[in-house]
C-alpha cells in the first residue's frame, strides 16, 4: 500500500520549527511494516493545500494528513478537505459538546472560534481524539483515504496508534503481527555495529529479520524487525536474534526499546536505595537536566553543582586524583551514598573538526572511587555531548558492575 504523509504549516514550511511529527509517523509506519512512498509539507494557503491534496489523491492509497486543526485562520485543513471532496462544513454537534464540556472540566469558557474545530466535511468519518479539542476525520479524496489528525505531538502519537494505523493495516490487508525491536548503545560507530552483526544467519538475506541501524551522536540505534503469522512465531524467530545482538554488543547497549540511559541509572539507583550528587564543569547542566526531571528522581537525585570552570569545584587540573577527590568531597557533603563528577576541559582555539577535549570522570560510593580519563575529538558541541554521554554511562557501568574504562570508538588514540 503507498502511503503519503502531507505536513501543513508554514512554520514546518519555513523550517522555524522542526518537523518531529513527520519522523515519529513515519517511523511508526515502518514499524508496523507499511512504510512511505511520499513525504510532502505544504505552508498555510489555500491554494497550495488543494493542489497538494488532489496531488496525494491521485498517487497514493492513504494519506496522513498531519496539522490545520486548530482554531485560528490559518488552520485550514477542514476547509480545504471540504473544498477538495466538493462538500460543505457542516457542524458535529458531538465534537461540539465534547469541547464545551472539556473547557467546564477546568472551569473555563470556551473561545467562541474553537467552533471552527467542530466544523467537518459533510461527508467525513469522525476519528477521536481523547486528549484534545482538534476533532481527527477521514475522508475520500481521488483514489486515496486521507486521515486528518492534529499538530500536537502528544495527541498526534495517540491518535496515530489507536485510530490510524488500525484503519491502514485494515485498508493494506496485511496478516500476522510485527515487531520493532530496539538497541540503544553507546561507544561504538554504525560500520563497527555492522561488523559486529552482519554475519548473523537471522539478518541475512532470507533470514527473515530485517537489521538497520540509526546513528544520532552519542548513541546508536540497532533496530531489528520482524513480521510472523503470530506472537508465538514472533517469539520463536526473534528471540534467537535478540539474544545473539545482547552477546555480541555486550557492555555497549545502554537500554533497549523505549528505555534511555538515564531511565536505566535512576533504576539502579531506587532498586538500590541509593541516592546521587553530580558536579559537571563545562557540559552547561546537560548531566542534571537528563536526569532530574524523570519521575522518581526526586528520591534519588540528592544535589547537581553546574560550575564554569575547575577552581568552583576545588580542583586545579583535569586529572584522575582531582576528578576522584571532588567526588568524594561532594559525597560527603550532600550525604548522597554516590556521586559522580565529570570534569571537561576543552582545546584551545577556533571551533573546528579536529579539535577535541579531555574528560576526566569520578565516582565515589562508600568503597571508594573509580576514574575514567579520556580525549574525545570534534568541536565544542561535539565534546560537550560526548563528555555528558561518557559520565552518564561510566555511572551506568559503575551501577551495573561492568568496567567503566572500556574504549570507545570516538576517543582520540
Amino acid at each position: 500500500m503507498r502511503v503519503e504523509i502531507l505536513c501543513t504549516g508554514d512554520e514546518i514550511l519555513t523550517g522555524k520549527t522542526v518537523n518531529t511529527n513527520y519522523s515519529h509517523m513515519a517511523r511508526r509506519l515502518v514499524e508496523v511494516g507499511l512504510g512511505v512512498h511520499w513525504g510532502t509539507t505544504v505552508g498555510d494557503d489555500r491554494e497550495s493545500l488543494l493542489k497538494a491534496f488532489h496531488q496525494a489523491g491521485e498517487r497514493a492509497d492513504a494519506v496522513i494528513v498531519n496539522g490545520g486543526l486548530g482554531p485560528t485562520v490559518d488552520d485550514l485543513s477542514q476547509e480545504v478537505a471540504a473544498q477538495a471532496c466538493g462538500v460543505e462544513l457542516v457542524l458535529s454537534d458531538y465534537w461540539m459538546k465534547r469541547m464545551e464540556e472539556s473547557y467546564a472540566r477546568r472551569g473555563r469558557v470556551m473561545p467562541p472560534n474553537n467552533v471552527k474545530q467542530a466544523m467537518l466535511p459533510a461527508n467525513a468519518e469522525f476519528i477521536d481524539n481523547p486528549i484534545g479539542t482538534a476533532c481527527g476525520f477521514a475522508v475520500t479524496i481521488g483514489k486515496a483515504r486521507f486521515f486528518f489528525t492534529p499538530g500536537v505531538p502528544r495527541e498526534m502519537r495517540r491518535m496515530l496508534d489507536e485510530q490510524v494505523i488500525p484503519r491502514l493495516l485494515a485498508m493494506s490487508g496485511l496478516e500476522g503481527v510485527t515487531k520493532l525491536k530496539r538497541f540503544h548503545t553507546f561507544g561504538i560507530g554504525e560500520s563497527r555495529a555492522d561488523q559486529m552483526l552482519g554475519d548473523i544467519e537471522a539478518f541475512k538475506e532470507g533470514g527473515g529479520i530485517k537489521l538497520g541501524f540509526q546513528a544520532h551522536y552519542p548513541q546508536l540505534e540497532t533496530k531489528l524487525a520482524l513480521r510472523a503469522d503470530d506472537e508465538a512465531s514472533l517469539a520463536a524467530r526473534l528471540g534467537p536474534a535478540e539474544a545473539e545482538v545482547r552477546k555480541r554488543l555486550g557492555n555497549f547497549i545502554v537500554a533497549e526499546d523505549d528505555q534511555t540511559i538515564e531511565g536505566v541509572i535512576l533504576g539502579k539507583l531506587l532498586e538500590g536505595g541509593f541516592t546521587l550528587a553530580l558536579a559537571e564543569t563545562v557540559t552547561g547542566g546537560h548531566l542534571a537536566a537528563r536526569l532530574a526531571p524523570l519521575a522518581g528522581a526526586e528520591r534519588a537525585f540528592r544535589r547537581g553543582i553546574v560550575a564554569r570552570d575547575l577552581a568552583e569545584l576545588g580542583a586545579t587540573s583535569v586529572a584522575p586524583d582531582q576528578a576522584a577527590s571532588v567526588a568524594k568531597a561532594i559525597r560527603a557533603s550532600s550525604g548522597a551514598s554516590h556521586a559522580l563528577v565529570v570534569l571537561l576541559e576543552l582545546d584551545e582555539g577556533a571551533d573546528r573538526p579536529d579539535m577535541g577535549g579531555t574528560i576526566c570522570i569520578g565516582l565515589a560510593d562508600p568503597n571508594g572511587a573509580v576514574t575514567r580519563q579520556a580525549r574525545l575529538i570534534g568541536g565544542r558541541d561535539w565534546v560537550r555531548v560526548g563528555a555528558t554521554e561518557l559520565g552518564l554511562d561510566c555511572l551506568r557501568r559503575h551501577l551495573l558492575g561492568l568496567p567503566v574504562d572500556e574504549r570507545i570508538d570516538f576517543e582520540r588514540r
